[in-house]
């Protein structure tokens, strides 16, 4: 059964949007588009929620996305696309497929198809809603050296304990960032 890999930025003091849902925060450079095409190469998948859908369908199949990172637009143009969404009945990108509902049994359908893993790159709420089901078999934080003060939390206060993780791998990069891999024991 293919993997659900959890791919998101994270602030130092753990928050993944800023305070108006900002993401202008990332740090990126030439090294995160190396290590973000070499992921690629093991993922047949993305899983989104509808406002990161929105962000990156008006931003990837564009020429400025073309020019700017083709590596990576011609992935995300390429692969197929699974946005949970109850307001989005149909989209203009190709390879989307909106879900209404996010359900167990659905997730374990999806998992059993295609030959790699699948990634959810975001927003928020898909996020916990992953969380809250224990449906994540892996964490890939990748933690960008900046303090937002505050804004939205990988992980919501007073959340139930989690089962304990274990450190898979620990990728350092030039632009500061560290990228923590953990699965689940």
């Amino acid at each position: 059964m293919k993997k659900i890999i959890l791919s998101v930025m994270v602030s130092l003091d753990g928050y993944i949007e800023g305070h108006n849902k900002d993401i202008d925060w990332h740090v990126w450079d030439k090294n995160m588009d190396d290590y973000m095409s070499d992921f690629f190469k093991g993922i047949d998948r993305i899983i989104l929620g509808r406002v990161a859908y929105q962000l990156m369908a008006n931003y990837w199949p564009s020429s400025s996305a073309e020019s700017e990172n083709p590596l990576i637009a011609h992935k995300m143009n390429k692969l197929h696309k699974l946005v949970y969404s109850r307001s989005l009945k149909s989209s203009d990108w190709r390879n989307t497929e909106i879900i209404s509902e996010l359900t167990e049994k659905d997730v374990l359908e999806i998992k059993s198809q295609g030959e790699n893993d699948i990634v959810i790159f975001g927003g928020a709420e898909i996020i916990q809603q992953f969380i809250d089901l224990d449906l994540i078999d892996e964490y890939r934080l990748i933690i960008n050296p900046v303090i937002l003060g505050s804004g939205k939390r990988l992980f919501k206060e007073g959340a139930e304990k989690q089962k304990n993780f274990k450190l898979l791998q620990t990728i350092h990069n030039k632009s500061g960032n560290v990228i923590l891999c953990y699965s689940r024991n």
